[in-house]
Order: structure tokens, then C-alpha cells, then sequence
């Protein structure tokens, strides 16, 4: 591998997880964005959206995707929201490849359904709001994406071995 493999894709659908694994698969150092984000900030997520709101911490996500593209050829898992900016699209166009995790529903929503750490998820109907967040996020992974891996009924082996198996054998379109 010679650029940075991004993982994008909703929460839930396991890009720490598999990233982890992906790039302990490929050799390759691992970073998840939003770690970086709390780290430079000193505080957590939820925190950030309380104080700055969610633009703000938008502002601060893009300054970090900047920076990683900067980088060396690492994984990147990525926050859910990061395809929304377009020039944060262009960024992960540019500078690596970009692998969409998806998840349907009933998994996203299980697999975040004991995390309070999640702001966009404290509302009363959670499963309303990721569809929602599907709606208009998933145009957004597709348009950004080199491979689609999805992530239903497998385990995290499973799919970041999927994933490697895809980047090593060559990029092929999306499917």
C-alpha cells in the first residue's frame, strides 16, 4: 500500500473495530480521527458538541483529516459525519483509498445502543435518527468510496479480511 486507507461510514458499522484490524492485517499503523480530535482538544467528543455545537466540532474534524492526509500511509477510521463537507471529500478522493463500511439498520442501531458517547444518538427515538443519518449520509459514503464492504453478519476478522483481500488484489469500482 502506498496511499492512506480511509474507512468511512456510519457509526456503528465498525470502522475502529475493523480498522484496527485491517491495519494490523496490512502492516500498517492505525489511527481513528476522532481519538486525534479529543486528544489535540483535551476533551471528549460529547463534550465539544455541548460547548462548540456541532459545527464546531465539524471545523475541528476537518483540521484533522487535513493533517492525516499530510501523514504517513496509514488506516484511518474516520467519525460518521466526515463525508458531509465537501471538502472533506475531496481530501479522502485525493489522498487514499476509501473504503465504506455499511451496516443496515437493525445492526447500526444494536451495535450503538449501549454507547452514550454518541451526541447525535441522544434523542428520543434513535432508530429514527440513524435512518436519517442514512438518508443523507449514504449518497455522500457512495460518492467517496473505492470499495463498499458491508459489515451485516460477519465478524470484524471477517470484514477487515474481506477488506485486505480487496485492496491487495487491486481497487476495484464499488460494488
Amino acid at each position: 500500500m502506498n496511499r492512506a486507507i480511509f474507512l468511512v461510514g456510519p457509526m456503528g458499522a465498525g470502522k475502529s473495530t475493523i480498522g484496527k484490524l485491517l491495519a494490523a492485517e496490512l502492516q500498517l499503523p492505525f489511527t481513528d480521527s476522532d481519538r486525534v480530535l479529543e486528544e489535540r482538544t483535551g476533551a471528549d467528543i460529547p463534550w465539544i458538541f455541548d460547548v462548540e455545537g456541532e459545527e464546531g466540532f465539524r471545523r475541528r474534524e476537518t483540521d484533522v483529516l487535513r493533517d492525516l492526509c499530510r501523514g504517513p500511509v496509514q488506516v484511518v477510521a474516520t467519525g460518521g459525519g466526515i463525508v458531509l463537507a465537501e471538502e472533506n471529500r475531496r481530501q479522502l478522493r485525493k489522498h487514499g483509498l476509501v473504503v465504506y463500511l455499511q451496516a443496515s439498520l437493525d445492526q447500526l442501531l444494536e451495535r450503538t445502543s449501549k454507547n452514550s458517547n454518541r451526541p447525535l444518538l441522544q434523542v428520543p427515538d434513535p432508530r429514527a435518527r440513524i435512518e436519517e443519518l442514512l438518508r443523507e449520509r449514504d449518497p455522500l459514503y457512495r460518492e467517496v468510496a473505492d470499495i463498499i464492504c458491508d459489515t451485516d453478519y460477519c465478524t470484524p476478522r471477517q470484514a477487515a479480511l474481506r477488506v485486505a483481500a480487496r485492496l491487495t488484489s487491486s481497487v476495484s469500482p464499488a460494488d
